[in-house]
This record gives C-alpha cells, sequence and structure tokens, in this order.
C-alpha cells in the first residue's frame, strides 16, 4: 500500500469453505495494520445491510469486518448495502436463476422480507464519491435504492421484463437448510451459500439512516424496477462488446458437451487456424445463405426451415438478397445481419422461432495467417428454452462444427481446429 491514499475493501469469505468468521476477521485485521503502517488516509469499505439485532452470521461477519477497520487509525468509511442489482451480484444471480428456471416456484416467507434494492451503478457512485468526501470520524452508512422491495417483488419484475409468466406458492415452512438444498438443485449457487444467504433473507434490510443524502447529496439512487432495466440493458451492451477469442481461452475446453455460460446466456465457439489473408477467409462467410447454403448439413437446415414454417415461422423462403454483398438490416433465410464489418466480422440475428433469442458471429483476426472463430449463442426464455439449449446441444454442436470446417476448405487453406 506504499504511496496509496484510498484503499477499498471489497474482501469476502462467503464462498469459502473454511470458517468464515475467522478468514473474514484476520483478512480485515492484516488489511487495517497494512493500511495504517503505510499512512493510508482512508480505507472504504462494501458491507451488508440488515435490522440491528437480527443480523445472520453471514451478516455478523460483515459488521465485525467494519468493526476492525474502524477501530485502527486510519479512517474508514463503512457502507452497508441493501440487495445489489447487477450482474455478479449473488443476491441477483439468485433471483435471475429462481425466476428463468422455475415456471412455479415455492416460496417461504423470506421472499416477503422488506428490502431496499441498489443499483450497482449507484454503489459505484457512492464509493467513487466516498474518495473526496469531506467527514473528520469515521462512518458507518447505510446505502439503498430509491424504494423497498420484497424479493418476491423483484422476481415479479425480472419475470415481466423478461417477458415470463410465473406462479409462487408460499409455505408456511422451508428452513434455511432445507432451502440452501433446494436453491442449489435449481441455481447456480452452493447449497453453503444459499444457506448463508437465507439466514440474511428472515429479517429485513432497509435504510433507517439518512446520513447518506447528508454526504452524497448528488447521488440520487435509481428504483428497482429501473435498476432491473438497467442491468438487463448493460449486459446486452457487455456481451455485444465481449470478443470471444479472448474470452474463450480461461473458459472450459472446446469439447464441453454444454458450452459456456455468460449471464443467462449459453455460449458455443470454437475456431480455425487459417494460412491465408482476410479478404480470402471472409469470403465464403459472407456468402452464407440463400442459395449457398449453410455449407454443412444442408437437409437438416432445410428441415428446420420447414418445422419453423409448420409453426408458424418465417422459415427459408426469404434467402438474401445479394448473393455476396451483406449489409446491417439484411435478411439471411431465417437470419437477420445485425453487424458486418468487411474482412472482419458477421453478426446474425435468428429470427426464426425459438424459445429465446440466437446469435451466429464469424470473427477473424490477424493479418495473414487469420484466425477464423465462429460462435454461436443462446439466451433462453425460461425452463423451456434451457431444456430446449441442452437436448439440441450435441446436433448444434456438430452442425456448426462441419460449418466451420467446410469454410475452412472453402478457403483452399485447410485449417486445423484451435480454441
Amino acid at each position: 500500500m506504499a504511496g496509496i491514499d484510498t484503499a477499498f475493501y471489497l474482501v469476502h469469505a462467503l464462498g469459502s469453505g473454511g470458517d468464515l468468521w475467522k478468514e473474514e476477521t484476520e483478512a480485515a485485521e492484516n488489511f487495517a495494520k497494512a493500511a495504517e503502517h503505510a499512512r493510508v488516509r482512508r480505507i472504504v469499505y462494501l458491507g451488508g445491510l440488515a435490522a440491528k439485532g437480527s443480523a445472520s452470521p453471514h451478516l455478523a461477519t460483515r459488521r465485525e469486518v467494519g468493526r476492525i477497520l474502524r477501530a485502527h487509525s486510519v479512517g474508514t468509511i463503512e457502507f452497508r448495502a441493501s440487495i445489489i442489482i447487477g450482474s455478479g451480484s449473488v443476491s441477483f444471480e439468485l433471483i435471475r436463476a429462481l425466476v428463468e428456471r422455475l415456471p412455479v416456484m415455492v416460496t417461504p416467507k423470506w421472499v416477503t422480507r422488506q428490502a431496499q434494492p441498489i443499483a450497482i451503478e449507484d454503489v459505484i457512485a457512492y464509493l467513487l464519491a466516498s474518495i473526496e468526501v469531506s467527514t473528520d470520524t469515521s462512518e458507518e452508512i447505510e446505502i439503498g435504492g430509491a424504494d423497498r422491495a420484497s424479493y418476491r417483488d423483484l422476481m415479479r419484475e425480472y419475470a415481466r421484463q423478461r417477458g415470463l409468466r410465473r406462479a409462487m406458492l408460499k409455505v408456511p415452512v422451508l428452513t434455511p437448510w432445507l432451502s440452501g438444498l433446494w436453491l442449489a438443485l435449481v441455481t447456480p449457487l452452493k447449497a453453503r451459500i444459499g444457506r448463508q444467504l437465507l439466514e440474511g433473507m428472515r429479517s429485513d434490510s432497509v435504510v433507517t439512516s439518512g446520513r447518506a443524502r447528508e454526504l452524497f447529496p448528488a447521488i440520487k439512487p435509481l428504483g428497482y424496477r429501473e435498476a432491473i432495466q438497467r442491468a438487463l440493458r448493460n449486459e446486452e451492451r457487455e456481451f455485444a462488446e465481449t470478443h470471444w477469442s479472448d474470452a474463450m481461452s480461461s473458459g472450459v475446453p472446446a469439447k464441453s458437451w454444454h458450452g459456456v455460460r455468460f449471464g443467462t446466456r449459453r455460449v458455443d465457439s470454437r475456431a480455425v487456424d487459417l494460412d491465408t489473408s482476410p479478404a480470402q477467409a471472409f469470403a465464403p462467410v459472407a456468402r452464407i445463405g440463400g442459395t449457398s447454403g449453410w455449407y454443412y448439413a444442408n437437409a437438416l437446415w432445410r428441415l428446420r426451415g420447414l418445422f419453423d414454417l409448420m409453426v408458424g415461422g418465417i422459415g427459408l423462403r426469404r434467402g438474401r438478397s445479394h448473393p455476396e454483398r451483406l449489409r446491417p438490416g439484411d435478411s439471411v433465410d431465417f437470419w437477420r445481419v445485425e453487424a458486418v464489418e468487411p474482412n472482419r466480422l458477421l453478426r446474425l440475428h435468428a429470427e426464426m422461432r425459438l424459445p429465446g433469442r440466437a446469435w451466429l458471429q464469424f470473427e477473424i483476426s490477424g493479418d495473414g495467417p487469420v484466425v477464423l472463430r465462429q460462435t454461436a449463442t443462446f439466451d433462453p426464455i425460461g425452463l423451456f428454452g434451457l431444456l430446449y439449449w441442452y437436448s439440441l446441444y450435441p446436433i448444434h454442436a456438430m452442425m456448426f462444427r462441419g460449418m466451420l470446417s467446410a469454410i475452412a476448405r472453402s478457403t483452399g487453406s485447410g485449417g486445423r481446429e484451435s480454441r
């Protein structure tokens, strides 16, 4: 911490398999002593919000961490946040997984507890503003969004914005232990983390102090409806900006039977190395669909088009307007060109009938030799969407792998598959 003015403490041991209290308090003590030794001016800590006297063991450790940091000579600002709405928030991921996967939810009493959900943008705004805020003492500051809502309210709003219909059946008793096991079955959360979260949900987490308004009058937190809307919209932007040629290097092997997960989306990505120029590699990609077909298993593509017609879709009858040139907005059979960069990128958005949304993207990197990457992405809607992805994944993987190999051969340079 040498030369550091403000140190942010965002460490959390909730996912650890060890002694939560011991790990949290030792980490906080080490951090505070190091900051003190380096003469850091301020520590900013993000903890959890719960009613006094009703905190769960998990939230109790969060409070103890704040106490330890404040007990040292470095001035400390401790933010206590309610449910954070945004990708990466465990509470938000819990809501997402439950709503996406369960058409009917058995809900215990904890879903009615009141919280004050706060958008991730507002949390970041508070953290950044804390660098310059003027205060002579350590502070405990409760932060939340513009309105109160229960977990049930959040799940209903998420479902509404995703276009899902969900039924919630109340039950009088469902212990945190049983609830944790249930969550482990239907969500990505481990049972241990689920139980810790549920313990904290047994009490309200609402703001009872106006100190945040006094110290940060310029920050006007969003309501939970807009927070969810922005979280979903930000995921769209982040996904569009993600380059799978970078992200896949640390992902699962290409032979995985289910692809990788990005938010709600499922992604299957593979690449080939081509000893050719970007223009030569892109030429067969630009001719895809229409009379050129899909390079591999065209009979299956025609069968999919026929099925789409039978369920009221557009099928393959549109073809394409030009055999070699593509522009954003052009139709390609039952796809629509969403983005195109000559010799570098083609992204197609599916317009066939699906229980979700789908994209097919081709990226070319390098100037010769080049890497041609093909990425198929599916954003499932509800449980049926997930069943669609997992049940058809072997067929789709076979078709997309064959397509990429055929495109590589059509360039005349062969090609070998890479990560």
